[in-house]
């Protein structure tokens, strides 16, 4: 390992980043803050249609661009859709830092990080205007803005 490897401190996120928004965009910020290397993982639509019932507005490759084109993250990945942790096991972060909504897949986490003798730690982040900036929300205001015109 180089000196650089040994003092990288990867962070992982996740998440389906639907409709990009100041919310996403605080998330990750945050993240960026708990470590030097961020690692945005972006859901698969079938994870996404699986967990919230229906496909997300934009495909998992518009997303993932969405992300990409912000330079927020130093790596943005597609999850997959075999074993939603297999991604964690790849990368081996030493942070996973959560959304203050995200519960889907996390119930597991320290199972995972004991079985695989990973030292990596778990924070949950704070929201940003949860009640403005919460894509399921911006999706409703989105209808109803062309149910207008």
């Amino acid at each position: 390992m180089t000196p650089a490897e040994e003092t990288q401190k990867i962070v992982m996120v996740f998440g389906t980043f639907d409709v990009f928004h100041a919310g996403h965009e605080h998330f990750l910020q945050q993240a960026r803050q708990l470590g030097n290397y961020l690692i945005a993982v972006v859901a698969r639509d079938a994870t996404v249609k699986n967990v919230k019932g229906e496909y997300p507005e934009g495909t998992e490759r518009k997303r993932a661009n969405a992300i990409r084109e912000t330079e927020l993250a130093d790596k943005v990945v597609i999850g997959y859709n075999d074993d939603k942790y297999r991604v964690i096991k790849k990368y081996k972060p030493n942070v996973i830092a959560l959304g203050y909504d995200q519960f889907v897949f996390t119930y597991k986490l320290n199972k995972l990080i004991i079985d695989e003798n990973m030292d990596t730690e778990i924070i949950r982040l704070d929201p940003y205007k949860p009640g403005i900036y919460k894509s399921t929300l911006i999706k409703i205001q989105n209808e109803k803005k062309e149910e207008i015109h």
